[in-house]
C-alpha cells in the first residue's frame, strides 16, 4: 500500500491535468488580463476597403464673353459669371451691369441705358426671346440705339445655341426698339448689324488674358481678299510673332477664322499685345487696326 503522502500528490497532479484540460484558469476579461495574449484567432483574414472617389469640385464661376462697345462698334471682353446651367442670362446680366472701371479706362463702353433689367430669357430651336425693362429703348439717338441692340444680339449670338433673338419689353413683343426704330421683327442676327461690327472682330483672347504658346487666335473678319495680319508684340512693341490670316470669306462677306500663333514666351506675367490689322492694298499701311492687351501666362 502505498504511502499517504505519495497517495496525495498522485491525485493533486491528476486534478491538475484535468483542470488544463478542460481550459479552466483565470476568466477576466483580456483588458485587465496581465501578461500577453495570443491572437485570438489563427491564420490571416483579408480585409478588403472599397476605394473612396472624391467628386471633381464644381467651379463657383464659368468664363463668358460679352460685347461692349468701343468707339462706334461692338468689342468683345470676357466675364466670371456664376457657375449655372443659365449661362446665356447671366452673360445677360453682366453686360446689363456695363464695364468695369478698368475697361472704361481701356476705351470699352456700353450704349445700354443703365439700370435696364432682365426680366426673362428663352431659347428655343436657335431663337433666343429676351425680355428688358423697358427703359431699354430711353434716350440715345439712333446709333446709340443699333449699338445697344448690336450688343445684346453680339452677345446671345456667341452661344452655339442661338442663331437669331427677338426682343420683348416689359414682357410685350416689340418690332423695332426706341424712337428710332431699330428694327427687330423678324427677329434679327448678327448680319443685321453688319454695320456695328469691325472689320477684325477677335473673339479670343480677350483682353486681360493670359497669353500661352501658340496662342489660339479666332473671330470673324471682313476683309479684303479674307486677309489680315496678326502680331504678338512684348515690351516695348518688339514682335514677337507674326501670322498672315486668311479667314473662311471677305470682300463684303464675313467669314471666321481660327489660327495658331507659335511664339517665344516671355517671363510670366510680362504684358503682352495682340495686333491685328489689314494691310492696304495701295501702300501696305495698316487698316482696321485692333489691339487687345495680354499677359503671358
Amino acid at each position: 500500500m502505498a504511502p499517504p503522502a505519495r497517495i496525495l500528490a498522485s491525485l493533486l497532479a491528476a486534478a491538475a491535468v484535468s483542470l488544463a484540460a478542460c481550459g479552466g484558469g483565470d476568466d477576466r476579461s483580456p483588458s485587465t488580463t496581465s501578461g500577453t495574449r495570443s491572437p485570438a484567432t489563427t491564420g490571416t483574414t483579408a480585409t478588403t476597403t472599397a476605394p473612396t472617389t472624391t467628386p471633381p469640385a464644381t467651379p463657383a464661376t464659368q468664363r463668358t464673353t460679352i460685347y461692349l462697345t468701343r468707339g462706334e462698334q461692338v468689342a468683345a471682353v470676357g466675364r466670371d459669371v456664376p457657375a449655372t446651367p443659365a449661362v446665356a442670362g447671366a452673360a445677360l446680366r453682366a453686360l446689363l451691369a456695363g464695364p468695369t472701371a478698368a475697361e472704361r479706362a481701356a476705351g470699352f463702353g456700353s450704349q445700354v441705358p443703365a439700370g435696364t433689367e432682365l426680366r426673362g430669357l428663352t431659347i428655343r430651336d436657335g431663337l433666343a426671346t429676351v425680355d428688358l425693362t423697358r427703359g431699354f429703348e430711353s434716350g440715345g439717338g439712333s446709333l446709340s440705339m443699333t449699338l445697344r441692340v448690336a450688343q445684346v444680339v453680339h452677345t446671345l449670338t456667341g452661344f452655339a445655341t442661338v442663331r437669331r433673338v427677338a426682343f420683348r419689353l416689359d414682357g410685350r413683343p416689340v418690332a423695332a426698339i426706341g424712337g428710332e426704330g431699330v428694327v427687330v421683327d423678324p427677329p434679327v442676327d448678327r448680319a443685321s448689324f453688319e454695320g456695328s461690327a469691325p472689320q477684325i472682330l477677335v473673339e479670343s483672347p480677350l483682353p486681360g488674358d493670359a497669353a500661352r504658346p501658340p496662342l489660339r487666335v479666332r473671330g470673324t473678319a471682313n476683309t479684303f481678299e479674307a486677309t489680315f495680319v496678326v502680331d504678338i508684340l512684348g515690351p516695348g512693341g518688339k514682335r514677337l510673332a507674326r501670322k498672315v490670316v486668311t479667314a473662311t470669306s471677305g470682300s463684303g462677306t464675313r467669314g471666321t477664322f481660327d489660327v495658331s500663333v507659335p511664339f517665344a514666351a516671355p517671363a510670366p506675367g510680362t504684358a503682352l499685345t495682340l495686333y491685328a490689322f489689314e494691310p492696304s492694298a495701295k501702300d501696305g499701311s495698316a487698316l482696321h487696326e485692333v489691339r487687345i492687351g495680354l499677359r503671358a501666362g
